[in-house]
């Protein structure tokens, strides 16, 4: 059973939400707040796999609550709530600890395939997504890479490489001549050694570090 919470300020929202989610078998939907400051207490109470964030609140916005929330030890994958494709909020979000967006109109089904596919260590869109998301709102000059970087193997560097492109591990399987198997196992050591959590934040570290 996945259990599912949903921050977001519109009541009427959260309702049409929660019955969606109450209507999967496979789902349990365990609590829900209005702002983010409320959310940080909730999500540490009632201790949810995911966590449907909007970003726009009163008190305390989604982005600040997704930082927090997944600074925590054990935090929940958090899908961020948008009404903007290309939303620099968006990408302040995934930054900040989110393992996606999705569009707040987004169909049913959709949002639904989004939580199942975060809660099973995805994401719930392509890392190439995610590298033009970062390139559309250019701001910051990159930081020099920390020193773990440099433990990476050679092949390692090189699949983390391909994977900060937005290439999918059927498409660096098919680059560098390995099977998709062997591919996984390499970015798993790269999520590993580094510290990462899923490819959106290898994305993220190679464009703050100047390594996409």
């Amino acid at each position: 059973m996945i259990r599912v919470a949903l921050v977001d300020d519109q009541a009427l929202f959260r309702a049409g939400i929660r019955m969606l989610v109450e209507s999967q078998a496979d789902l349990a939907f365990v609590g829900e707040a209005g702002n983010g400051m409320d959310a940080v207490g909730m999500v540490a109470e009632t201790r949810p796999d995911v966590v449907l964030m909007d970003i726009r609140m009163p008190v305390m916005d989604g982005i600040a609550a997704t930082v927090e929330i997944t600074a925590a030890p054990n935090p929940p994958r958090v899908i961020v709530l948008t009404t903007f494709d290309l939303d620099e909020a968006a990408a302040r979000a995934i930054r900040g600890g989110a393992s996606g967006f999705v569009l707040k109109d987004a169909d049913p089904e959709f949002l639904l395939a989004a939580i199942r596919t975060v809660h099973a260590g995805t994401t719930v869109f392509a890392a190439s997504a995610t590298r033009e998301l970062f390139e559309h709102f250019a701001g910051t000059a990159p930081r020099e890479a920390p020193a773990v970087f440099g433990e990476l193997t050679a092949r390692e560097k090189e699949i983390f490489h391909l994977a900060a492109r937005g290439l999918s591990n059927a498409e660096i399987a098919a680059s560098e001549f390995l099977s998709e198997a062997t591919v996984k196992t390499h970015i798993s050591r790269v999520l590993g050694k580094l510290g990462l959590r899923d490819r959106v934040q290898l994305v993220v570290f190679a464009y703050e570090h100047g390594l996409n």
